[in-house]
């Protein structure tokens, strides 16, 4: 049971919000972009981005959280995602933790300032559902962000198509 409404979460540079039918558009470029997708064995394309997105929408409609779109403070334009939504693991309720950005976002810290919010909002709120997230072992970028944000490695498999690492804090 949620402690409060989920409106959004700041930190020092960025505004994490929910998303509106408005990010679609930006939302579906980043999750389609080939750039994003280096160590996605099976990539979205557009008709699987909307679906994507669709769910997305879904998900804050029934639990009141989920993945958010991520901006910079004082502009508009979405950078990426980033957020937690349920998902059924080994038969367990999990919060999956997600976060892409676009390219032109890279390097500049935002996915562990981001991700970071969003799992501590999740610990405080949903304390009773742990936090996992789920890494290719070759996307080094992402293995980094999941080191910074104290995650602990607990298993790996083969996980949609790929060799992946699952991690919880």
């Amino acid at each position: 049971m949620l402690r409060e409404t989920f409106r959004e979460i700041r930190t020092a540079r960025l505004v994490l919000r929910p998303f509106t039918e408005a990010d679609r558009a930006a939302v579906v470029a980043i999750q389609t972009d080939p750039a994003t997708n280096l160590f996605h064995p099976s990539p979205p394309d557009d008709s699987a981005g909307q679906i994507l997105f669709d769910s997305w929408l879904a998900h804050w409609t029934e639990h009141g959280y989920g993945y958010c779109a991520v901006r910079e403070h004082g502009h508009s334009s979405v950078l990426g995602l980033t957020g937690v939504r349920l998902r059924l693991f080994r038969g367990a309720r999990v919060l999956n933790l997600a976060y892409r950005f676009a390219p032109a976002a890279w390097g500049r810290g935002y996915a562990a300032e981001a991700a970071g919010a969003a799992v501590e909002w999740a610990e405080r709120e949903l304390p009773e559902i742990p936090v996992v997230i789920s890494v290719n072992v070759t996307n080094g970028p992402s293995l980094r962000v999941v080191e910074r944000l104290g995650f602990t490695r607990f298993e790996e498999e083969v996980y949609e198509g790929a060799v992946s690492r699952h991690f919880r804090r």
